[in-house]
């Protein structure tokens, strides 16, 4: 499958959960097995490791469908970097998804300018790719535009490989792409 038939999928899932508000992906214990031979995702998606952030859901998709990498506020370094290379490498997966999401705890503590402790790790590292936007959405989207180019950089000169950004909303459940003129 390549990057655009991908993306498309990814649309339409998000539409489809959009307007029925549930999940209904195959979990099932045929899956499982199939699964068991090996996976084949046709998306890697890095978003928050929020709790109410659940890609699978908001995409409609199964399980095995996308490779799922998890971090505060969706920061990108050399670990997720790593497991991005991997599938998009050693998995062939064409597209990457950076999704960030509406109320993001990281994104408004960095906003706030918390930089205590090993969280600061991560509050800095969104600071510094939001700047001095004090916007709780604006910021969210400068952050996931940071990480989908720290995503491209790193795959550069690499096999043909897609990186877009979203953002979700947890209260709708809308998922808008940056590159959408629909909004």
């Amino acid at each position: 499958m390549d990057a655009e038939k991908s993306l498309d999928l990814l649309r339409k899932g998000a539409k489809t959960y959009e307007a029925n508000g549930a999940y209904s992906g195959d979990v099932s214990k045929q899956m499982r097995e199939r699964l068991s031979k090996g996976q084949h995702p046709f998306a890697t998606v890095v978003t928050c490791s929020d709790s109410r952030v659940i890609p699978e859901a908001i995409f409609s998709c199964n399980m095995g469908d996308l490779f799922v990498i998890r971090t505060a506020g969706s920061v990108i370094g050399a670990h997720e970097l790593a497991s991005i290379e991997y599938a998009a490498h050693h998995l062939h997966v064409p597209l990457t998804v950076v999704l960030g999401h509406t109320h993001c705890g990281a994104v408004g503590a960095a906003v706030a300018g918390e930089t205590e402790g090993n969280v600061g790790v991560i509050t800095r590292a969104i600071r510094d790719a939001i700047g001095g936007e004090k916007d709780p959405l604006k910021a969210t989207r400068l952050n996931a535009e940071n990480s989908v180019r720290c995503i491209q950089e790193d795959l550069q000169g690499g096999e043909a490989h897609r990186v877009c950004g979203a953002v979700y909303d947890i209260e709708t459940g809308v998922v808008t792409w940056f590159d959408d003129t629909e909004g």
